[in-house]
């Protein structure tokens, strides 16, 4: 018999060693994620807070923050520093003429993922778009804290299912259906 035909047909379940089922499956490992995504969701709070209450980002100018910094990224593409072309080319073609609605989904985006953290709901999903964010910041040129944030909020989504236990994910989580079987009742 082919090592083929003995795997064929059979889930096969690779442990994870004791370090990443402490970090990633163990509720002790709670109170770590606790204290990183306060961290996070206070950056996130302070950044979007900013923005909600600037009327360069929303208000009666809206747009006009976001359109200064797609200005800066994009004459930093066109010195060669910085920016790939590709991405400059997308907030030239898609940002800067949008600048208003982006400029709402920034800034509220921003606060709601910092809330998200802090709460700890569905934070697996706030980090996801916290890095995300991250991640078009840096591709923009901006390095300030994005490193760093974008790390660590790629380190919770990793730890989804514990991250949010000292949160509203204790509860959210179940009803839900997931990380646990929904239909499965406790004896």
């Amino acid at each position: 018999m082919t090592i083929k035909e003995e795997l064929q047909g059979k889930n096969i379940i690779i442990p994870d060693n004791p370090v990443s089922n402490f970090f990633f499956n163990n509720t002790r490992s709670g109170l770590l994620w606790l204290i990183i995504r306060l961290y996070l969701g206070y950056a996130w709070v302070n950044a979007g807070w900013h923005k909600v209450t600037s009327d360069a980002w929303v208000g009666s100018n809206a747009g006009a923050g976001l359109r200064g910094f797609v200005q800066g990224a994009i004459g930093k593409a066109e010195s060669g520093k910085d920016v790939t072309g590709w991405y400059a080319s997308f907030l030239e073609n898609a940002v800067l003429p949008n600048a208003k609605v982006f400029s709402y989904v920034v800034a509220f985006g921003e606060l709601l993922v910092g809330i998200g953290l802090i709460l700890g709901l569905l934070t697996g999903v706030a980090a996801f778009f916290g890095a995300f964010m991250n991640a078009s910041f840096l591709f923009a040129g901006t390095l300030s804290t994005n490193p760093l944030l974008f790390i660590l909020a790629t380190w919770i989504v990793l730890g989804w299912k514990v991250a949010g236990w000292y949160g509203l994910d204790r509860w959210a989580l179940p009803l839900l259906g997931t990380p646990w079987n929904r239909n499965r009742r406790k004896a």
